[in-house]
């Protein structure tokens, strides 16, 4: 009796190593297929999020050059730009394409913030 528990102890011993020894070999060809980008990934702001590097200052530029007063235009812009990382396209409306961050900031008068 004590023979044969030793028996089956060492079998599934033996199926154990195998195991992990195929695991190993199986993640040794994962890592070797994945191929990293050159170009590094641009880590901004505290919250640690991986976000795209956007040209706020051209981007607004555009966005209020048909504004009744470009300097608040352009102001606001850039501020809710650097949060948001989004400037919607063309002069005015379209705001809901760069989401919640952009359509609810508001001002500390309840009034929407970003252009």
């Amino acid at each position: 009796m004590a023979l044969r528990k030793l028996f089956v102890m060492g079998v599934l011993l033996l199926v154990c190593l195998a195991k992990v020894s195929s695991d190993v070999d199986i993640e040794k060809e994962e890592h070797e297929e994945l191929h990293y980008p050159d170009d590094p990934l641009i880590v901004r702001d505290g919250n640690r999020r991986l976000m795209q590097d956007i040209d706020c200052g051209e981007l607004c530029k555009s966005r209020c050059s048909a504004h009744s007063r470009p300097n608040v235009c352009h102001r606001a812009c850039g501020t809710c730009c650097v949060r948001c990382k989004c400037v919607p396209p063309g002069t005015s409306g379209n705001r809901e394409l760069c989401g919640a961050c952009y359509t609810d900031m508001t001002t500390h008068g309840n009034r929407t913030k970003c252009p």
